[in-house]
C-alpha cells in the first residue's frame, strides 16, 4: 500500500485550492478527478465582488476573504509562472437618483473600502450612469484549473478517473482506496455530493447556470458591466455574459431557453450587433443556507467534505482552504457558519 495523508475527490476550484494548500504544508495527497464530468468551476466567469448589490452591503466575510484571495492568487501565479487573475472594477448601473444617493452615502461611510464615490456615464448610446466596485476582479478559471492540473501531474498526485465508492475501505483510524492508504478522504465533488452515499443528506440546493461568449466589434468596455446580466470583457472584442439560474433542470447540456434569456437581457443594455461564439452551462453546488459546508462525517471522522461554495467559490475558497487545512493538520476549529455540524439533524444512520 502507498501511504499518504489525504485523498481529495474532485479538482474544481474547491478541490484544487485545498490540494495546493496541503501540498504547501508538505502533505502527501492523491487527487481523484473525473475529467468527463462537467464542472461549474470551468464554466464560471470567475468574478469576485466584495459587495452585495441587492442590499448594498459587504459580501459575507469580505474584509477577511479579499486579502486572502489576493495573496493566494498572487503566490500561485508566481508558483506556476502564469497570469490568470486581473483586478477589474464592476460597474453598478443606477436605476434612479435614489440609488445614486444611497451609493454615494455608503461610499463615503461603511463601504468606502469597496465603493468608488464617483458617478460616471457609460460609453454606449444609452443614457446610463454608474459607479464602480473596488477590489473586485476576475479569475480565468479554465486556465487556472488546467495549470493546476499540470502542476499536480508533475507532483505525481493526480489520478484522472471516476471515483469508485466500492473501492473505498473505511477503518477506524484510516481509509484505503485501491493501493492507497490515507488518514482521511475529503470530498470536493461540487453538486455531485448529492450522489455521495456518505454525504447525500446534506441539504443542497444546486442551481444550473448558462453563460455565453460573444463577439461584439463595437462594444468597448474596460470594466465588468452589471445590469440584469454581467458583461465581462475578455479581450479582442470577446465578452462573456451571464448568468442564468435554474433549480429544476440540473442537466449538463446548455439550455436554449437560458440562451434566449441572456440575449434578451443583453440587448436591453447593449444596442450593438454581436455573434455568439460559445454557449456553456454548469451546475453550482449551493447549500440551502448559501454557506459552505465543511467538516467531518458525524460517525466516520476520517470522511470529510469541503463543498457548497456556489457562485462565490473564487472569492471564498482561498480563505476556507487555508482554514480547513489547519483544521486537518492542527485541529483548528472550523468556522461556525460553514461547519457541517449545523446539518447533523438531517443525518440518519
Amino acid at each position: 500500500m502507498k501511504s499518504i495523508d489525504y485523498i481529495i475527490v474532485g479538482q474544481g476550484i474547491a478541490g484544487s485550492i485545498l490540494s495546493l494548500e496541503l501540498l504547501k504544508k508538505s502533505k502527501k495527497i492523491l487527487i481523484i478527478n473525473d475529467e468527463k464530468l462537467s464542472s461549474s468551476s470551468r464554466v464560471a466567469a470567475g468574478i469576485w465582488n466584495p459587495v452585495v448589490f441587492k442590499r448594498l452591503t459587504k459580501s459575507w466575510l469580505a474584509d477577511e476573504v479579499i486579502p486572502e484571495l489576493e495573496n493566494f492568487y498572487k503566490k500561485t501565479e508566481q508558483l506556476l509562472y502564469k497570469k490568470f487573475t486581473r483586478d477589474i472594477p464592476i460597474a453598478k448601473v443606477f436605476a434612479d437618483e435614489n440609488e445614486k444617493k444611497i451609493w454615494f452615502n455608503k461610499a463615503n461611510d461603511e463601504l468606502n473600502l469597496f465603493l468608488d464615490g464617483e458617478i460616471n456615464d457609460l460609453p454606449i448610446p444609452y443614457p446610463l450612469s454608474y459607479s464602480t466596485v473596488k477590489k473586485s476582479g476576475n479569475l480565468d478559471t479554465k486556465l487556472f484549473l488546467n495549470e493546476l492540473s499540470n502542476y499536480f501531474k508533475t507532483q505525481n498526485c493526480l489520478l484522472n478517473e471516476k471515483f469508485n465508492f466500492n473501492d473505498l475501505v473505511i477503518d477506524s483510524e484510516k481509509i484505503s482506496y485501491r493501493e492507497y492508504c490515507a488518514k482521511k478522504i475529503i470530498f470536493c465533488e461540487g453538486y455531485k455530493i448529492i450522489d455521495n452515499p456518505f454525504f447525500n443528506w446534506i441539504p443542497m440546493k444546486p442551481a444550473k447556470g448558462d453563460v455565453l461568449t460573444i463577439h461584439c466589434e463595437k462594444l468597448k468596455l474596460n470594466l465588468i458591466l452589471n445590469k440584469g446580466v454581467f458583461v465581462l470583457p475578455l479581450g479582442n472584442n470577446l465578452f462573456k455574459i451571464g448568468a442564468t439560474y435554474n433549480w429544476k433542470d440540473l442537466h449538463d447540456e446548455p439550455d436554449e431557453k437560458a440562451k434566449n434569456e441572456l440575449i434578451e437581457k443583453f440587448e436591453k443594455i447593449i444596442p450593438f450587433k454581436f455573434e455568439i461564439i460559445n454557449h456553456e452551462s454548469g451546475v453550482r453546488p449551493a447549500v440551502i443556507d448559501r454557506r459552505p459546508v465543511i467538516g467531518f462525517h458525524p460517525e466516520k471522522n476520517n470522511l470529510a467534505v469541503f463543498n457548497g461554495f456556489g457562485t462565490k467559490a473564487v472569492m471564498l475558497v482561498p480563505f476556507f482552504a487555508k482554514h480547513f487545512s489547519n483544521t486537518l493538520i492542527l485541529n483548528q476549529e472550523i468556522h461556525p457558519e460553514s461547519n457541517i455540524s449545523r446539518f447533523f439533524k438531517y443525518y440518519q444512520k
